[in-house]
């Protein structure tokens, strides 16, 4: 391959010079759980804290799986996978989210049942989801969201169109893995049996 810029991915292609097999980069699989204020992107020159900032000490180019907006916490996987992330990444596999969302004010009951059934956005129809009432007042809501879909702001939305705010929003579970025992702004590497499983 002559092509100049070709970009090539050590975990799929192998690369050799002089008849050499050039050895593959590690690969790095963390869970964080990210607080408040820091964006989940590799770039932004106005951003005050990146989610690659946690990772200042490990020598590999990683990069968060999907998104949480700044303004959301919690679980959000960073890697240097490439394939891996593409797959998580992909909506036909529909990868459970779970999130905790508090909203003000509460929502009634059979709004929560449009909810789970979709709801109609600017961006088209959302795909049914489970939720689940956690505690509600008279001032304010916290819920239980699973869902497949994750479209920008998503959550908000929904529930803004229904005229409520979110005033907190926390993903607590991605594809089987939780953020049991780890503090928000602390970071763990997945176990070996963890990242096969999210292969599978």
């Amino acid at each position: 391959m002559r092509e100049k810029g070709f970009r090539v991915d050590p975990s799929e292609q192998k690369v050799s010079v002089g008849g050499k097999i050039i050895q593959e980069e590690k690969k790095y699989y963390f869970l964080l759980n990210k607080p408040v204020g820091v964006v989940s992107t590799v770039k932004d020159a106005h951003a005050k804290k990146k989610i690659t900032d946690f990772f200042w000490d490990i020598d590999a180019r990683l990069y968060p799986v999907g998104r949480l907006d700044k303004d959301t916490t919690g679980l959000i996987i960073i890697t240097n996978d490439g394939t891996l992330t593409n797959l998580l990444a992909h909506p036909r596999y529909e990868i459970d989210k779970e999130y905790e969302v508090r909203a003000k004010p509460p929502v009634e009951d059979k709004d929560l049942k449009n909810l789970e059934k979709g709801l109609l956005l600017e961006d088209g129809k959302t795909t049914p989801c489970i939720i689940k009432k956690i505690r509600q007042t008279a001032e304010e809501g916290l819920y239980s969201i699973n869902l497949h879909e994750g479209r920008n702001r998503q959550i908000r939305r929904m529930f803004g169109a229904l005229g409520s705010k979110v005033i907190g929003l926390k993903r607590v579970k991605y594809a089987g893995l939780t953020l049991k025992g780890l503090p928000e702004g602390e970071y763990r590497e997945l176990t070996e049996k963890e990242v096969e499983k999210l292969k599978e």
